[in-house]
């Protein structure tokens, strides 16, 4: 019977599990570029439905003469990290020789890793890619398959009925013979007590099977909640809610990602005109608070990231009515970005290229022919000044070339990029830090490929690109900024995904 419930349990468990979490909303697959050794890999990760369940995984190479790469799931931290399983081998499904497809386990919910070793005629390379991993909800069964499984389920209770009467009122018959009146009431009374048990027993399988989704339900992820409020001195104050999840999950263990422990956007909704990409300060467990620069007013959706110290990254997500505020000077890393009201009525503003900034900058993007869901693309953007040449002073943006932010306009899927991809720069560091390619110093990101915090470069590129696949088709709102001098640039780009 233990056996037996486990099953049916697992059987549950693949019925009703849905997205896993990430640092996104909306947006749960992991994109990103790196390299391992001398290899330069595109990773897609796209996490598993269940808990357990298997992750599948892409890569392809840049780099040719790649002969096998292998894959390894580890938790990110604590002993089990340090005692990885055997790896299994990737697959090149095509005649693409620089296309690796493969699939993980992923046995509990947590702070994952996934290691890439590659070997190839330039010897061996290894990369370790940060996943969160842990069901977010349930998916109900559909319409047409309950009505078919209850349709399937009555006849087989009126059958079992018809075969118990049968037998009560004809076993002991010999061939031919009818069945006397007595031979029929005991048929009725032995159909009636074994519907009467079989529909107890429907009963109570649909409690038990209530109380184990509702089990189940205690482990589906419950993201941080957060409120928003205006105090005294036009500060923001942010304070967390953790609403019962995991009871190792804590209010006061953030760390610091690229430099700071929060990140905000606050984009003005529905028009999605003014954005601001903020940096509050932690307070208290649970408490962050920011003096608001000046704003205009409007009510705004904010989206705020944060990274727990075993790599977890979460992103909050709450609205506030903001009045007219006469605030600070942007300053240190905030910025600021405004652009034309969001509209799709075919004037060509959804299909731009180049968006020109208010002090006669400009910035391109490499947009693709077509934009289609679950697409790895490169999202290419390039600055350029007011005699439209690369800027000579082009600076790093809190240690890297650019940020972007992809928002549906509908609200659903919010994504905060790097141009190493989605992952967590904390996560994607420590991750690192554990095959030897990297610094344990979440504070310091220093030892990462391509990144500087000094911004102290004589050759910074003026060309940004960001690894990412859009979750789902529709509309969306890709805000990208990149720093010239003391200047932080916010362009925005509309894009109608197929």
């Amino acid at each position: 019977m233990r056996q037996l419930k486990s099953l049916f349990w697992l059987c549950l468990v693949v019925l009703l599990t849905s997205l896993p979490a990430s640092a996104h909303v909306g947006s749960p697959d992991v994109y990103v570029e790196g390299e391992a050794g001398p290899y330069k890999l595109f990773v897609v990760i796209r996490p598993p439905l269940v808990i357990p369940g298997v992750a599948e995984i892409q890569v392809r190479s840049s780099t040719p003469g790649i002969d096998t790469i292998t894959i390894t799931p580890m938790l990110l931290t604590g002993d089990a990290s340090k005692h990885p399983p055997v790896p299994d081998a990737m697959t090149k499904p095509s005649s693409d020789a620089q296309f690796f497809t493969g699939h993980l386990w992923i046995m509990a919910t947590g702070s994952w890793q996934v290691r890439f070793t590659v070997n190839g005629n330039q010897g061996q390379g290894v990369l370790s890619i940060p996943v969160p991993a842990t069901a977010t909800g349930t998916r109900k069964m559909q319409r047409s398959m309950g009505l078919f499984l209850a349709a399937l389920g009555i006849i087989l209770i009126l059958g079992l009925v018809g075969i118990i009467g049968a037998a009560a009122r004809d076993a002991q018959l010999p061939p031919g013979k009818t069945a006397p009146p007595d031979g029929k009431r005991r048929a009725y009374v032995a159909m009636t007590v074994a519907f009467v048990i079989l529909v107890v027993a429907v009963i109570l399988g649909g409690k038990w099977w209530s109380a184990e989704a509702a089990n189940y339900a205690s482990y589906i992820y419950k993201p941080l909640q957060m409120n928003a409020t205006l105090q005294p001195g036009d500060t923001l104050d942010l304070k967390m809610i953790d609403p019962g999840w995991l009871k190792s999950r804590k209010l006061d263990d953030f760390v610091p990602d690229h430099n700071h422990i929060m990140h905000l956007y606050a984009i003005r909704w529905p028009a999605m005109d003014v954005v601001y990409h903020l940096h509050p300060d932690q307070v208290g467990s649970g408490d962050f608070q920011l003096a608001l620069p000046t704003m205009t007013a409007g009510n705004y959706k904010l989206y705020a990231d944060v990274v727990h110290a075993n790599g977890f990254p979460e992103t909050l997500v709450t609205s506030m009515a903001v009045p007219f505020i006469r605030g600070r000077e942007l300053a240190g890393d905030d910025a600021e970005g405004t652009a034309t009201a969001l509209k799709w009525d075919g004037s060509g503003t959804e299909t731009n290229t180049t968006y020109k900034l208010p002090d006669g900058y400009t910035m391109t993007w490499k947009r693709p022919s077509m934009l289609t869901a679950k697409t790895p693309e490169d999202f290419t953007f390039t600055l350029l000044d007011a005699q439209g040449q690369p800027p000579k002073d082009t600076a790093l943006y809190m240690g890297m070339a650019g940020h972007a932010a992809f928002v549906k306009t509908d609200g659903t899927v919010f994504a905060h990029i790097h141009p190493s991809g989605t992952a967590s720069m904390t996560a994607l560091m420590m991750a690192q830090a554990q095959n030897g390619s990297g610094s344990a110093n979440t504070e310091s990101m220093q030892d990462m490929p391509g990144m500087d915090m000094s911004g102290s470069s004589s050759s910074i590129p003026s060309t940004v690109s960001f690894p990412y696949g859009f979750p789902t088709s529709g509309n969306y709102r890709i805000f990208v900024q990149m720093k010239h001098g003391a200047t932080v640039e916010t362009a925005t780009f509309d894009a109608n995904v197929q």
